[in-house]
This record gives C-alpha cells, sequence and structure tokens, in this order.
C-alpha cells in the first residue's frame, strides 16, 4: 500500500472534517496544529547533518506547515528518542538549530525518551488564526492563478549530492537548511479575502498542484518554462523532487499580481484531466513520480 492508502483508512475512521490539509483548523480555538516526524536512516543520515542542522530542519518542516496554512506560528512541541551514544553537546546544539528554525514561535515543552539505535524526532506545531484567512486546498476555484514562491528542484538535487558525495554547497545547503517563506504567507492570508488553496511543495510541486485539484475538483494548468528553480536543474527534481518547504497557491488574479510569487498557471474547470503542466498531463495521482513512504 502506499501513504495516501493509508491516509484515506485513517480519514474514514477518524470521522472528523478536520482531516484533509497538513494542518486541523480548529475554528473554536482560532489555532492550527500540525505534527511532522523524522526518523533517522529514512529522512536523514546523521553523518550529513550536524546537531544544530537537524534541530533547524526538525522545527521548519513543521513551521512550512503552519505557514502554507496562512497561520501565524505560534508555539512548538518537539518529542525526542535519542540512542545511548547520544551527549549532551548534541542536545544543546540541537535546540539552538530548533530556536533559529521557529519564525516567531516559542518552544513550550515536549518529551525525551530512549531509542534502542536510532533518533526519532517528532514536532507538533500550533498557529494563530486570528486576523488570518486561512487556507484549505480544497478551495481553489475556476478563474484563480497559480502563483508560486521560491525556487524549486535544489533540494532534491541537494539530496543527491550528499548521496553521490558532490560537494555543491549550495545545493546542499538548500536541502539541509531550507528557507521558509513567511512574507509571502501573511501577505496572502492578510489580503486575501476570498476563500484560496495554498501548500508547501515538502512533497513536490507536482504533489502540491495534484492534491489542490483533485481536492477543488478543478483542473490545474501550468507553464513548466515559468517555474522559477537554478539552471542545470533537472524536470524531475524541479517536479517530483521533495523537501523545498516552499508554497503555492491558487488565489484571485489580482492578490497573485500583487504578491511576489510567480505566476506560472491557472485553474480550470475539471475535464478528466487534474494536472496539464505544459502539455504533459496527469490525469491520476499515481502518475506522478512521487515519494512514497512506505
Amino acid at each position: 500500500m502506499k501513504e495516501q492508502d493509508f491516509l484515506k483508512i485513517i480519514q474514514e475512521l477518524a470521522g472528523t472534517e478536520y482531516i484533509g490539509d497538513d494542518c486541523a483548523y480548529l475554528k473554536d480555538l482560532g489555532i492550527v496544529i500540525t505534527q511532522d516526524s523524522l526518523t533517522e536512516n529514512v529522512h536523514f543520515k546523521r553523518e550529513w547533518y550536524s546537531p544544530y542542522q537537524l534541530g533547524y530542519k526538525s522545527i521548519t518542516v513543521n513551521i512550512s506547515d503552519i505557514l502554507a496554512s496562512g497561520a501565524k506560528p505560534a508555539y512548538v512541541t518537539i518529542a525526542l528518542s535519542l540512542p545511548s551514544d547520544i551527549d549532551s553537546n548534541f542536545i544543546k546544539e540541537f535546540y539552538k538549530g530548533a530556536n533559529d528554525g521557529l519564525c516567531g514561535a516559542k518552544i513550550v515543552g515536549g518529551d525525551i525518551t530512549g531509542s534502542k539505535s536510532e533518533i526519532m524526532i517528532s514536532v507538533a506545531a500550533i498557529g494563530k488564526t486570528e486576523g488570518r484567512n486561512i487556507s484549505s486546498r480544497k478551495n481553489a476555484k475556476i478563474g484563480y492563478s497559480i502563483v508560486v514562491k521560491g525556487k524549486h528542484g535544489l533540494s532534491s538535487a541537494g539530496l543527491k549530492e550528499l548521496i553521490d558525495g558532490g560537494k555543491r554547497e549550495d545545493l546542499i545547503k538548500a536541502h539541509i537548511t531550507p528557507n521558509l517563506e513567511k512574507k509571502f504567507s501573511e501577505f496572502i492570508s492578510l489580503n486575501c479575502n476570498d476563500k484560496y488553496a495554498m501548500m508547501d511543495t515538502s512533497d513536490g510541486l507536482a504533489d502540491a498542484l495534484f492534491k489542490i485539484a483533485e481536492s477543488s475538483n478543478v483542473k490545474i494548468i501550468v507553464d513548466f518554462d515559468k517555474i522559477p528553480t537554478n539552471e542545470g536543474i533537472s524536470y524531475e527534481n524541479i517536479l517530483f523532487g521533495g523537501e523545498d518547504y516552499k508554497l503555492i497557491a491558487a488565489v484571485p488574479e489580482e492578490i497573485a499580481l500583487k504578491s511576489d510569487g510567480i505566476i506560472i498557471g491557472n485553474v480550470l474547470e475539471y475535464d478528466g484531466t487534474r494536472l496539464d503542466i505544459s502539455g504533459k498531463k496527469y490525469n491520476n495521482y499515481n502518475d506522478l513520480t512521487v515519494y512514497n513512504h512506505f
């Protein structure tokens, strides 16, 4: 089975309206909440990350979801499962990195337990929604523009550098210490009065585009040549490479034009094709070359 199959089972059995977006919007409490986990030798290798970098990234992968919702990062809890060879310097440097990734949030608690051999990290993040218009991937409307903020494909290219023993520091940095798009998130949520869709591209740009199109029951068309990236980054990395942690939004054209993002496409009526990227059509999620945890 694939991750999406597991998620459908969980959504059916949980029986709540909150599951579907990367953040649960608890309107009665005025917050959004999200949780992500990182496991050694699945999401990272210890030899690739300093403790500081691991702390930083553990936080940013969660704060990115808060920003994608349009909320203001507020609070974070961190749960660590650590093997016996971890020392106090690791904890010190890990939390220094975590502090630098908070985007204004505060660490308010967590848990520490032992593990047999691998580091496991689970972070929960809460964002405040007061004064913000909160996104949902089901809110893309026909006629909306698709606007993206940040370059794509750099992180996955950086991962390849690490695997192959390369030395492109700019790409490796993009993978290990991603920069988040806080100002773009603020602009959209504070200025867009209509319902809108916004996601981060943690699982890839094509993944986010398809999920927005499917959840909103629309078709999204994109001009590949307009997607911002660096020279020499492959088509596959740009569309399907994950962990860029940039933002993609479907918003009214006037909002897209006023933002500092790049308009790369439009939302159309669904005609049997969910996603069209410069003529390449994707009708089913399994047509995408995306990472599957299982």
